[in-house]
């Protein structure tokens, strides 16, 4: 690095520590109030020297919607002109268009994305040149000591390079059938969703007639995985106003959908990962413990491999089962993200492999599949096994303590007794692969997991009905708000 100022000296692990901002899930998270220039610039230099990109890389940088976003990937693109590499500004993106465009190049990217957390955090995801970044490449990032200049940790911003949003909306126009949902009528909640325009422009190129609703330029942070009782009544409104075939979203940075019938009744993202994988013919299932069991029990899929909850671990799944050259894997999780880790071949067109979390391509596939049934939205899922899931979480619930009180749990079964046993009577089984999975000697299931992005405790829970599954998890999170350990 040429240091034209002084410089000084940063370990990341002390940075994480005094101030909070560090890695969930996928990526870093933390308040925004903590991610001043330093910080950021420091991480993206961390991520430079941890996985040894050489001087003369280029690489891609974009960002979601979020007010903070652009000063975030300003400090970005200063940390890696500082480092001789040649950043890409591909601008206002989905995260996914970000990760194809750089495996389609096999560049490194960052991509500047809170995802779906509040309003008041945001956070950085990075790409090597061969996809999401690892665990152990996270554990590399996070025990940097790296040398950053102590002025100019922020450039502006150039013009956009539009090549990763044309090449995103290709990869399906390209593979779908342009009248693969003509006569399709699709309402779009596009709130901040930074997919908004890209999305609209791919439903209609395919066919369909797109109905613009909620397009705001505050930023709303979705929750695919636990939508608000706002949204929930939002959607059921728009649909008594407005006929359509279905309502559809994403979060804020489009790896996650959220996908609705013609009567405004979200599905869950696990069966839409389900269907996902019917319409394309997968064969073996990646997807983290949360997911709805109607996955092994649909018996549509010869493999089905469980994980702790986050994109890397399903990657890491999905890398293990196609190393067997007759599978045909894809991931998905509970907040609907979708993996693709296989060339999808129909006729001479063909989709190529995206190992990321993409909210798209369910969008699409759920759409099509309905079409090619002769379905409406609201009875897709009708030949599924009946198991229902409902989620929901305690908001500035601290972490610390939702580790204490599930590390508690798992130790002692009258402990669990004594939570839950009122709820859905005796236990059979408590899995500890990520939080503390109930499981009931009637096939009832709550799951509590503290959130990897936030202080927030969440609650799954599944059974044969959606009144008895919402029921469960509102009974779950009042008894556990109860204990003090």
């Amino acid at each position: 690095m040429a240091a034209q100022h002084e410089t000084h000296d940063i370990d990341i692990q002390a940075l994480m520590e005094k101030t909070g901002v560090k890695f969930g899930t996928s990526g870093i998270r933390g308040l925004v109030a903590a991610m001043d220039d330093a910080l950021c610039f420091a991480y993206a230099t961390a991520f430079f020297q941890s996985l040894d990109i050489k001087s003369g890389t280029t690489i891609a940088i974009a960002h979601d919607y979020r007010p903070s976003s652009p000063d975030i990937a300003a400090a970005c693109y200063a940390a890696a002109t500082y480092a001789g590499l040649i950043p890409e500004f591909c601008g206002a993106v989905p995260t996914p268009a970000l990760a194809y465009y750089t495996e389609c190049h096999s560049i490194p990217g960052i991509m500047i994305t809170g995802s779906h957390i509040p309003f008041d955090r945001n956070g950085i995801k990075f790409y090597s040149a061969d996809g999401e970044i690892t665990k152990a490449e996270e554990q590399a990032i996070a025990t940097a000591k790296v040398t950053i200049p102590m002025r100019e940790l922020k450039a502006a911003l150039p013009s956009i390079n539009t090549a990763a949003r044309t090449q995103y909306i290709k990869r399906y126009t390209s593979f779908f059938n342009q009248v693969a949902l003509k006569d399709t009528t699709v309402a779009f909640y596009q709130h901040s969703s930074v997919a908004r325009d890209i999305l609209t422009e791919i439903l209609e190129q395919l066919g369909a007639q797109v109905l613009s609703l909620g397009r705001t330029d505050e930023f709303v942070p979705i929750d695919t995985e636990a939508v608000s009782k706002e949204d929930v009544a939002r959607a059921q409104s728009w649909a008594k106003e407005t006929p359509f075939d279905a309502i559809i979203s994403t979060d804020g940075d489009a790896d996650r959908p959220l996908i609705g019938d013609e009567k405004g009744q979200w599905m869950r993202g696990d069966i839409v990962g389900l269907l996902t994988a019917k319409l394309l013919k997968a064969n073996a299932i990646v997807t983290p413990v949360s997911c709805n069991t109607a996955i092994e029990k649909s018996k549509l899929f010869e493999q089905v491999v469980r994980t702790r909850i986050g994109s890397p671990y399903v990657i890491e799944g999905m890398q293990t089962l196609g190393q067997e050259a007759s599978n045909q894997v894809v991931g998905f999780e509970a907040n609907g993200g979708f993996l693709l880790g296989y060339t999808v071949e129909d006729g001479e067109r063909n989709i190529t492999p995206l190992v990321t979390r993409d909210a798209v391509l369910p969008i699409l596939a759920v759409l099509i599949l309905a079409k090619k049934e002769s379905s409406p939205l609201s009875t897709l899922a009708d030949s599924l096994p009946s198991r229902f899931t409902a989620s929901d979480r305690i908001k500035n619930f601290a972490t610390e303590k939702s580790k204490t009180i599930l590390q508690h749990l798992s130790e002692s079964d009258e402990a669990i007794a004594a939570l839950v046993g009122s709820i859905i009577g005796p236990h059979q089984s408590a899995d500890t692969t990520d939080g503390l999975r109930i499981t009931s000697a009637k096939g009832e299931i709550v799951h509590y997991r503290p959130s990897g992005n936030a202080p927030e405790l969440r609650c799954y829970a599944e059974a044969e009905t959606l009144v008895r599954a919402q029921t469960l998890v509102d009974a779950a999170l009042s008894a556990i708000q109860q204990v003090d350990y």
